[in-house]
């Protein structure tokens, strides 16, 4: 019942949505023949039809596995959506200056506004029409460019980092993370990934990590593609952790033998890890040596600050055994576990996470950047300080949800690691 009304909601809110946005619409094709109008109304609201019969299709199908015409469609319907919430914006901003100019009209006379006294040109409602359609349309065009080349635009970030407590002979090492490969979302399709795993290989990095999530919801999403991850090069062990996705939270399996079938999906998971052959650390330490002199490598269980993320994580095990190694890399899916807990041990010099992808969505410019994501989580992006010790947060090489990227695309992050 309580998906019925939210349901209807959802649907009341999309029509008043609709209608709102159809009278810029229809403003602006004033000038238009009336067959013109007729057809561009028509267009209109067939495509409004098709959004609600979407919608109405993914409440009936809700709970059955994702699959890209579910995925594609939902995008689809939110792009639309967003893009008209724009224009209702401006809208909205030139509504209430009307109220106001006529709240103000009540006590002294107005003179009339530019455009709306008769003389030649558009009128000031229909220049503020166009202005709101072309504001829609910049997230409409943005959003879409992000599924049709963003979600596999891989970007190659380059990060040099100075620490006095490297042992001399890792001066220079050079480590490479890749983080939130969700390979469910690429629908057993290999090619976006083969294309990732050789700009990896191109970069020779000396060590290489993931930082979680491999799959969306269960262990066989990986399988298509452990013949392509199993090909990237590492001049040491490669090590992975697991993020929030890869317990199978998400999944109702009470259809699906419980927790016995859930723990055997985990069970299966693991096995993948090692069947493409990452080392996965599951609260515990390795080490890397050079020359006689060691750096350790820590890899603890998902465990996010956030009350609906899990807490499987068990740092003070994992750093228990990395011993007195001079200088300590921990690899931990979610970036809230840096203040909630990593910087309690000050001898964790580098924490690599990922988990927010930038939220798949923002503005990425040199010296800024933002995206929704930030208001959720303090560190959600690059490279954070405090005191000796460093955070970087991975966006992610794949995807979830929607299927695109814009402004923070797919990354692999290459760390150059120097003695001060």
């Amino acid at each position: 019942m309580q998906r019925i009304i939210t349901s209807a909601l959802f649907v009341v809110l999309l029509l008043g949505v609709d209608w709102y946005v159809f009278q810029a619409v229809r403003t602006v094709s004033q000038g238009a023949t009336a067959g013109t109008q007729r057809l561009i109304s028509g267009g209109y609201w067939l495509l409004t039809l098709i959004s609600l019969v979407g919608v109405a299709w993914m409440a009936v199908s809700r709970g059955t596995p994702p699959t890209a015409l579910r995925t594609y469609l939902t995008s689809a319907i939110l792009i639309l959506f967003v893009s008209k919430l724009v224009v209702v914006l401006f809208l909205l901003v030139d509504d209430a200056g009307r109220l106001v100019r006529y709240a103000a009209s009540k006590f002294g006379t107005q003179p009339a506004p530019i455009g709306d006294d008769g003389s030649p040109g558009i009128s000031r409602s229909q220049f503020i029409n166009r202005l709101a359609l072309l504001a829609g349309g910049i997230p409409f065009a943005a959003l879409l460019w992000g599924m049709a080349r963003g979600a596999t635009n891989y970007q190659v970030k380059r990060v040099v980092l100075k620490f006095a407590n490297l042992p001399a002979s890792f001066d220079g090492f050079r480590v490479l993370q890749i983080s939130d490969l969700h390979t469910g979302s690429f629908n057993a399709n290999p090619e976006p990934l083969e294309r990732a795993v050789a700009l990896i290989n191109k970069q020779n990095a000396d060590l290489v990590f993931m930082t979680g999530d491999l799959v969306n919801n269960v262990a066989t999403e990986v399988e298509p593609h452990i013949g392509t991850l199993a090909k990237i090069q590492s001049r040491h062990p490669i090590y992975s952790v697991l993020g929030n996705h890869d317990y199978a939270d998400y999944v109702d399996w009470s259809e699906r033998g419980g927790a016995t079938a859930k723990n055997a999906n985990l069970d299966r998971l693991k096995q993948n890890h090692a069947k493409i052959g990452w080392q996965l650390l599951l609260d515990e330490s390795q080490t890397i040596e050079r020359n006689g002199e060691k750096i350790a490598i820590l890899g603890v269980q998902n465990w996010g600050a956030q009350m609906r993320f899990p807490k499987y994580g068990n740092l003070a095990r994992a750093h228990a055994g990395s011993g007195d190694a001079a200088f300590k890399i921990l690899l931990s899916h979610d970036p809230s576990h840096w203040e909630a807990q990593v910087l309690e041990y000050p001898d964790i010099d580098l924490t690599l996470s990922g988990h927010t992808h930038g939220m798949q969505f923002g503005v990425n410019l040199p010296g800024f950047k933002w995206s929704p994501v930030q208001y959720v989580y303090k560190q959600w992006a690059g490279l954070y300080q405090q005191g000796k010790q460093h955070l970087y947060v991975n966006t992610g090489l794949g995807f979830i949800g929607y299927p695109g990227r814009v402004g923070f695309l797919p990354e692999i992050t290459v760390f150059e690691l120097r003695r001060a």
